[in-house]
């Protein structure tokens, strides 16, 4: 059984965040490039613990180890912020911040997926993708 979705980064921090509600540590969600990239950016802000990719057929397994199992989740709150619908983007000067910079967001910009932080470093708007605390 195929399961197609219009919007894969939704479905993912749908899956993380359910995951995290039930007390689990860890998913396997069917992977491509861009859950990939926002997961592994996710790991290196330290909100997840560790991410792989597992191979098999027909299609590779992104395997999401949340935290570690005496530890609670890192992630308070996951939510998305451009819909399929609705896109919201961002110049570098109206970067939100997330709860007064305890949190922050993942952005789509023209040089990959960066945080709020590394668009504004670099000097780039984009896509504001995800809200993370």
């Amino acid at each position: 059984m195929s399961i197609q979705t219009t919007d894969p980064v939704a479905d993912l921090i749908t899956r993380i965040r359910n995951a995290i509600a039930v007390g689990k540590t860890e998913i396997r969600v069917p992977t491509s490039k861009l859950k990939f990239a926002v997961a592994d950016k996710l790991q290196k802000i330290h909100y997840l613990e560790k991410v792989e990719i597992e191979e098999a057929e027909p299609r590779s397994i992104l395997h999401i180890i949340i935290n570690n199992e005496d530890e609670n989740a890192r992630i308070n709150e996951i939510t998305k912020v451009s819909k399929p619908g609705r896109r919201i983007y961002a110049g570098v000067n109206e970067i939100p911040k997330v709860k007064s910079g305890r949190g922050t967001v993942l952005i789509s910009t023209s040089k990959g997926i960066m945080t709020g932080q590394e668009a504004v470093k670099n000097k780039l708007g984009g896509e504001i993708l995800i809200r993370v605390w």
